[in-house]
């Protein structure tokens, strides 16, 4: 009998969400909290299969090969840069994948714009209270929008900026102008959208040219009035920076999805700040997606007891 270990399922979704009654002779347990890492070892050595939802729980060399009954990883996405897949490869574990939906972290990247601008979320808690119009927003036709990488999710966010007759500018640093104009955007300089901008979007990947691309430099130069979204990756800003600069209203604010450390810890000093929108890297999570990640993984876990995995990612 195989022991399957599902990894943090925080909402209590992958048995709901797919039919793993397909599976027989199966041990499955669900971990709906974070495990410390210090705990990985210990909680996981029973288990033969182990599910992931992408970059929640990091798969190292050293938790690798000490978890001497693992044969198979399971991720959600195509890529998982959490996972040393050379590790695994080499101690004959497999690893699989799933196919990701591509549009819920641009629906999020706008729920979280309109969130600021519109000041949502405290006009909500002061409608709840019984007061009545204690804040006001801004309005987004002819503001300046700048998207900071212009692939897939950060063209649909331009698409959605340019519906809202905003002027949209862009910069990454293979950006070119056929791209751009494709968009219907210009290409500027990276200090340029920094300096131009009422309103920037992340959407880069993170990597060692990324890392930090939004420090204290890039902070202090951003319009006093200006707000920074991060649906893509915590380190890509400066945490200490940004906080710094939230906190001295350098900048308006922020909406964040992502942050350098995940699960944000309770008593983290972004979370008492009042011009900060935040949620809790939920942006590619939505029922559909619940519903096509643990549908494959059920098929990448039964295709590997068969013994025709699919969807390998260390092959």
């Amino acid at each position: 009998m195989n022991k399957i270990a599902i990894l943090d399922d925080y909402q209590n979704a992958a048995l709901r969400s797919a039919r793993w009654e397909n599976l027989t002779e199966v041990d499955i347990e669900v971990f709906n909290d974070f495990i410390q890492p210090e705990k990985l070892i210990e909680a996981l050595k029973p288990f033969q299969v182990i599910v992931l939802m992408r970059e929640r729980t990091p798969f190292s060399k050293s938790l690798i090969n000490h978890l001497p009954n693992l044969k198979l990883l399971v991720t959600a996405g195509l890529r998982n840069l959490s996972i040393d897949m050379k590790a695994a490869r080499k101690a004959n574990i497999d690893v699989c994948g799933t196919e990701m939906l591509g549009y819920p972290a641009f629906e999020h990247t706008w729920g979280l714009i309109l969130a600021l601008t519109k000041k949502i979320p405290l006009e909500d808690r002061v409608m709840k209270q019984g007061g009545w119009q204690q804040g006001y927003g801004i309005g987004l036709n002819r503001k300046t929008l700048g998207i900071l990488g212009l692939g897939k999710l950060g063209a649909k966010v331009a698409r959605v900026g340019l519906a809202f007759d905003m002027e949209v500018i862009a910069w990454s640093e293979n950006l070119g102008d056929e791209r751009a104009k494709e968009i219907g955007v210009k290409l500027v300089k990276k200090s340029e959208l920094i300096k131009s901008s009422d309103i920037i979007s992340i959407h880069l990947v993170l990597s060692d040219r990324t890392l930090g691309i939004i420090g204290k430099e890039e902070l202090s130069a951003m319009k006093s009035t200006a707000y920074i979204i991060n649906t893509s990756r915590g380190p890509i800003i400066d945490e200490a920076a940004l906080i710094k600069a939230l906190k001295n209203h350098d900048i308006a604010g922020a909406g964040l999805d992502v942050y350098s450390i995940e699960p944000l810890p309770k008593d983290h000093q972004l979370r008492s700040l009042e011009n900060v929108v935040l949620t809790g890297h939920t942006g590619f999570v939505v029922s559909e997606l619940h519903a096509l990640v643990y549908g494959q993984v059920v098929e990448d876990i039964q295709a590997w007891i068969c013994g025709k995995p699919l969807r390998i990612l260390n092959g």
